[in-house]
């Protein structure tokens, strides 16, 4: 994330119940923890703790355990998710955000149990209806993964 100056205007931290509020994903497939700081309209720094008790660690990879890097990119759209509710005050309003493209997707470290995955999010584009997004994963302030992704926020699908 570029460095700019707080204006005083950011918002957090958030804890979980604040994240469960901006995002309809639940466990297993919610995957921010904590949202360190939202700065509106431009960029978010959220938290994801890796702990070995997640069930895709059974699978990928038995004896060498490594999260996923579609689940760390699932992250950082999440995080991404957070940042749009929050900035557009989607909050309660029933609105999802979708997935609509991933583009330049890198991984440059692998990310282990016992690792905080800080997903650092700013906005590239922000429009009503279609957000572009640039992502990075950290691990120990070193990037294992980053993306950039385009959003599409819309009602949920009918019941």
């Amino acid at each position: 994330m570029s460095a700019e100056v707080n204006d005083g205007a950011s918002i957090g931290p958030l804890d979980i119940r604040r994240v469960m509020a901006a995002l309809p994903h639940r466990y297993p497939m919610l995957l921010v923890d904590r949202v360190e700081e939202i700065i509106p309209d431009r960029s978010i720094a959220a938290i994801k703790a890796v702990t070995i008790n997640e069930d895709f660690f059974n699978g990928h990879f038995p004896g060498r355990p490594i999260m996923p890097g579609v689940l760390i990119v699932e992250a950082l759209a999440q995080a991404a998710g957070v940042l749009a509710v929050e900035s557009l005050g989607l909050a309660g309003s029933g609105k999802l955000v979708y997935f609509m493209a991933i583009d330049g997707a890198k991984f440059r470290t692998p990310v282990e149990p016992g690792c905080l995955l800080r997903l650092e999010v700013e906005f590239v584009q922000k429009r009503t209806s279609v957000c572009k997004f640039a992502g990075r994963a950290l691990v120990d302030g070193k990037v294992a993964a980053e993306a950039n992704f385009t959003a599409m926020i819309a009602d949920p699908p009918a019941a």
